[in-house]
């Protein structure tokens, strides 16, 4: 592990740190910026969803209104006409409730056809924030996976992305629809009676006062319970892939107690949260009834006493209206803290959406010689066919093409993972086309740190880093790395057949060439003994293989990449002392006539190196080949004499 994640990950009485919970800073531009993205893929969607909402709405108000129609005008005279002794003509009552049953259709219709429309919009929009988010993640630089949790970061893909596609598919049509409904709602009631009017308003802001408040109060704890879930999720995704080294060392009361800590902190700020959301329900509802029970009893005084001029029908499509106004208020009110829980995921998304991508200002490119625009790369002609450094020199406008080598120089090299905490002191170092240079050194000394920086998983804060001859700031990063192979201690195979991880090398590499760099790296062995040979699928990293047999199949990999630099961070160190001598000839065939940057702890397996570099503290304390370390009698003599581990 890495000085800059050591730092980072360790603290804490058991090792981690909870840290304060995040708050949500910005509502508004946070709605903002989701609805902006919705709008650029489905405007025409939301056009229609308005449309659907608007005759939904108003197609419910219409039949409210009919309630004083259908008593005024039509039960009333036909109950007077029968009080009379004459016959009731049923036809125009008929009439008009067919005419009143076709609006409650078309609103229904509407009101599918908006369900309809609003799950393809929330779907698709969920489509395209994971694909975003999984876009810019792979622009994102090591350092930021190193310092971020893996589960905290799957959650984002999961949780938040579910909390937002319950909003925009559910609670934000709801919202659209309340709003409608209020506002086509209030106008009716003004048509029919303003002073009536007047105290539904009172009451509904009354009701709204007390709804706001309860809603700030859980609308901290569900932005809290968002990223305690993250938090929650991290910690377990990390413990899964470690059970092993849990077991080993008898650590699962300590896992148990933080696992708990974190998940009572979870069901805490969802406790909360729930506790003031589940409020708003029964107040909003119970408002509601008061405020039909104060209208009614307003209303029917009034009628009484003659003082305005409200009709039995008039009163009765008043107090449905009241009951309709009172509603949406209450829904409003339930679904403010769902869309709050939402925009807390979306902060979560957008943090990340909104992290830096690694910045490459390269301008050298690497190509095929024969991929001049002549056809022929004129400043290297015995090269043709070749690879090469394609420069453009910004003085005079020329190109210069250079020939692909594998020539590493370190000039001076300082590095920290943060300015206030060098890693790397003063390192020099010159390797040759096909040179194999060692490092050695304790823990920690900064071995690693060399190669990450050799492939600008981080940039150096003083001296410079050239490949063949060019300082690597002057080169694109994809076509840098495009260039080296490595093969790392900690593997990582994809599900799919043994032949497509191999081929992760070299996508368009053919199925001979994936051959032959598994018989150079000696694992065609293995690889026929499976049930199905190459075609054999593997299940998730690689499961379903041993350790060593997973290895091989990295160093295989590596080897179809035909790169002239490789780097081996201790690439044999899962392999048994049988397997590392079967593999050993794969290795040297494969290291011939390459740039090889070996960092291993098993000390014999370096004494053939051209150069050995000695690690510690960040500094390079001796190098010279084997036998003359050995005969120094330093540090290196030390380790190899007193059968250490430099790892």
């Amino acid at each position: 592990m890495s000085e800059k994640v050591r730092e980072v990950k360790m603290g804490g009485p058991r090792g981690r740190m909870l840290g304060p919970r995040p708050k949500l800073k910005d509502p508004g531009a946070i709605v903002k910026r989701l609805l902006k993205l919705v709008l650029q893929h489905y405007s025409l969607n939301l056009v229609l969803v308005f449309i659907c909402t608007i005759v939904a709405a108003l197609a419910n108000v219409r039949g409210t209104l009919f309630l004083r129609t259908l008593i005024d005008d039509y039960i009333t005279p036909l109950a007077e006409t029968a009080a009379n002794g004459g016959t009731p003509d049923f036809a125009p009552l008929l009439s008009a409730i067919g005419f009143i049953a076709v609006i409650y259709v078309i609103g229904a219709a509407a009101s599918f056809l908006n369900q309809v429309l609003m799950v393809f919009v929330g779907q698709g929009t969920m489509r395209n924030i994971r694909k975003m988010m999984f876009s810019h993640m792979q622009t994102l630089p090591i350092s930021y996976f190193d310092t971020h949790s893996h589960g905290d970061i799957m959650s984002m893909y999961t949780n938040d992305v579910d909390t937002l596609r319950q909003t925009i598919g559910m609670a934000m049509p709801q919202l659209l629809n309340s709003l409608v409904s209020v506002t086509a709602t209030f106008v009716s009631m003004l048509m029919l009676d303003v002073p009536l009017t007047v105290l539904s308003c009172v009451m509904v802001f009354l009701t709204m006062v007390l709804s706001t408040r309860l809603a700030k109060v859980s609308s901290r704890y569900y932005v809290a319970q968002q990223s305690d879930l993250g938090s929650l999720n991290g910690y377990i995704e990390e413990h899964l892939s470690g059970q092993k080294v849990v077991k080993v060392f008898c650590r699962e009361e300590a896992c148990i107690s933080e696992f708990r800590e974190r998940n009572d902190r979870l069901r805490d700020s969802a406790n909360r949260g729930n506790r003031y959301a589940n409020m708003l329900g029964p107040i909003t509802m119970q408002m509601g009834n008061v405020s039909f029970a104060v209208v009614a009893v307003a209303g029917a005084a009034l009628s009484i006493n003659g003082f305005t001029g409200l009709t039995i029908g008039t009163l009765v499509s008043f107090m449905t209206l009241n009951k309709s106004f009172n509603m949406p208020i209450s829904q409003i009110s339930t679904q403010f803290n769902s869309i709050i829980m939402s925009l807390a995921g979306a902060d979560r998304i957008f943090r990340l959406m909104d992290e830096k991508p690694e910045t490459d200002e390269g301008y050298v490119t690497l190509v095929n010689s024969r991929e001049g625009e002549d056809g022929e790369c004129r400043e290297c002609p015995e090269h043709t066919g070749h690879w090469a450094w394609k420069h453009p020199h910004q003085s005079d406008g020329t190109v210069s093409y250079v020939p692909l080598a594998g020539k590493v120089t370190l000039d001076d090299v300082d590095f920290g993972y943060t300015d206030d905490r060098m890693v790397l002191h003063n390192i020099k170092m010159y390797a040759k086309p096909g040179q194999k240079i060692a490092f050695v050194g304790s823990t920690g000394a900064g071995k690693t740190t060399i190669t990450n920086l050799i492939n600008r998983f981080y940039d150096i804060q003083d001296g410079k880093i050239r490949y063949d001859d060019i300082n690597i700031n002057k080169i694109k990063k994809a076509d840098l790395r495009r260039s080296l192979g490595i093969v790392l201690q900690d593997t990582h195979l994809f599900r799919g057949t043994v032949m497509d991880n191999i081929r992760f090398g070299k996508l368009d590499a053919t199925d001979e060439e994936c051959i032959a760099a598994a018989r150079l790296a000696n694992a065609d062995g293995f690889i026929r003994r499976l049930p199905q040979g190459y075609d054999t699928l593997l299940s998730h990293d690689g499961g379903n293989l041993s350790q060593g047999q997973r290895q091989l199949l990295a160093i295989a990999r590596a080897a179809v990449a035909d790169p002239p630099v490789l780097i081996l961070d201790e690439a044999t160190s899962s392999i048994d002392t049988h397997t590392e001598r079967l593999v050993q000839e794969g290795m040297d065939r494969i290291m011939s006539g390459r740039t090889t940057f070996v960092i291993a702890h098993r000390l014999s397996t370096v004494k053939n190196s051209d150069c050995i570099m000695v690690l510690e503290n960040g500094r390079i304390i001796e190098r010279g080949t084997h036998d003359e370390l050995i005969a120094g009698k330093g540090r290196y003599y030390q380790l190899y004499t007193g059968n250490a581990i430099a790892s």
